[in-house]
């Protein structure tokens, strides 16, 4: 009998634990939404101009991004004279980088199509992770430059790795780690976000961003946009 209790006490105490996991990862995601401006305003963003710029190598790199939520993203890119561009959409893509020798515009495989579909989304990842069946787990706090982070870790149905840390005084993302695909073989890329500001709309973007490619900041914001379809389009 007393076995039998003692098997009770460890399974309650595990589901409860359970109970109380779960509920502390949704509090900390919840938080972090209502952080960059909740779901509502979120919501209202269809279309995103980003002018960004790009410090790399010596090399100054300019990006201007165009995108409709869920559907197309367009990134025209100009490095050392020459000017490129990637378009994606829900089913097909192209690429057109002069500077890596090509000529003329290529379409994307099938699997770097779908391997792309999560960037069509405007939103922040934890707005939706649970409908497109990703989880999330809940690691502990780890130090990120002096600040003591919440660590969270997402695995979408492909198995692919995005480690989160979040900041628990602000409840933003100061770095984010992800397993990539280059060259033939799987690398981790860490990038740190910093200078989060509200634009008119009540939505918080990280102005600046660093990363293995080099240091990055939005130096032009433009929120819904008219954007002419026609754009995402290959032109080359």
């Amino acid at each position: 009998m007393k076995t039998s209790l003692n098997i009770a006490f460890l399974f309650i105490f595990s589901l409860l634990s359970k109970v109380g996991f779960s509920q502390s990862v949704d509090e900390i995601v919840n938080k972090h939404i209502e952080a960059i401006g909740g779901k509502d305003n979120w919501a209202k963003i269809k279309t995103l101009k980003i002018e960004r710029v790009m410090k790399a190598q010596g090399a100054e790199i300019k990006f201007t991004i165009y995108q409709i939520d869920k559907k197309a993203l367009r990134q025209d890119i100009s490095v050392m004279g020459m000017t490129g561009f990637s378009i994606i959409k829900n089913s097909e893509g192209w690429s057109y980088m002069p500077w890596r020798g090509q000529s003329k515009s290529e379409a994307m495989t099938a699997d770097d199509v779908k391997n792309s579909q999560d960037e069509l989304s405007i939103q922040d990842e934890f707005m939706n992770y649970k409908e497109l069946g990703k989880s999330l787990d809940y690691y502990g706090m780890d130090d990120i430059d002096g600040t003591e982070c919440h660590k969270l870790k997402m695995i979408d149905k492909d198995e692919k790795e995005t480690t989160f840390y979040i900041d628990p005084a602000s409840y933003l993302i100061l770095k984010k780690t992800e397993k990539v695909q280059a060259n033939g073989q799987e690398n981790e890329m860490s990038s740190y976000y910093s200078d989060h500001k509200k634009t008119d709309e009540g939505v918080m973007f990280p102005m600046s961003v660093s990363s293995g490619w080099g240091e990055s900041e939005i130096v032009k914001l433009e929120v819904n946009p008219k954007i002419d379809e026609s754009l995402f389009k290959p032109t080359k």
